[in-house]
């Protein structure tokens, strides 16, 4: 286990060790199509229902550990699958996507906070995509905008939260970093599958 001095610096860690994972995350299918500005109703049903098939799976994971996390780390609030069904009815998609057959292994808190980390922080994107998606004319986005104004609020909470856990050795920092790399490694082998 690393040594608090060590531990205390896992968000210049998580950042720096994860962005090559993260770069291919960004490089999937509907984030070219919003970058080129061609993006679809059908561009969005599809990442949707990708991102679905990863978070339903992800957020019950999340939901079966909950007894391990305190109330301060405000779990209630991040649950987002639903918006995304919410999201899928309104573009006419109403069958059930398919889920990630095989999450990264989610059986400690440590490696739940690597996945937070990556989860989490895809919600600071929604609110840019949410205004291309209605410049596009795809005016269906509970997903992007879910936590609206509570968004930073949300994210800036669960950093100090995580900071706080790997400095004093409540989880550790190497688990919480590989379960980060290899989040972001399945996410973006799912999403960029067609």
């Amino acid at each position: 286990m690393s040594t608090p001095s060590e531990s205390s610096a896992i968000l210049p860690r998580l950042r720096l060790e994860t962005r090559p994972f993260h770069d291919a995350v960004e490089q999937n299918p509907f984030n070219l199509a919003l970058t080129a500005g061609t993006v679809t109703a059908a561009d969005t049903t599809q990442f949707l229902a990708k991102m679905y098939g990863f978070l339903e799976p992800y957020e019950a994971e999340l939901h079966a550990h909950a007894a391990t996390f305190g109330p301060a780390w405000q779990l209630d609030q991040r649950y987002r699958a639903p918006l995304i069904l919410q999201d899928l009815a309104r573009l006419g998609h109403d069958a059930a996507p398919p889920l990630y057959p095989e999450l990264p292994p989610l059986t400690s808190r440590a490696q739940l906070l690597g996945a937070m980390y990556v989860l989490e922080g895809s919600t600071l994107g929604g609110q840019v995509i949410a205004r291309q998606l209605d410049k596009a004319g795809i005016a269906t986005h509970a997903f992007f905008t879910g936590r609206a104004e509570r968004t930073g609020q949300l994210w800036k909470a669960f950093c100090e939260q995580l900071t706080e856990a790997a400095a004093t050795g409540e989880d550790d920092p190497e688990a919480i970093v590989a379960s980060a790399v290899h989040t972001f490694q399945a996410l973006a082998t799912w999403l960029n599958q067609r």
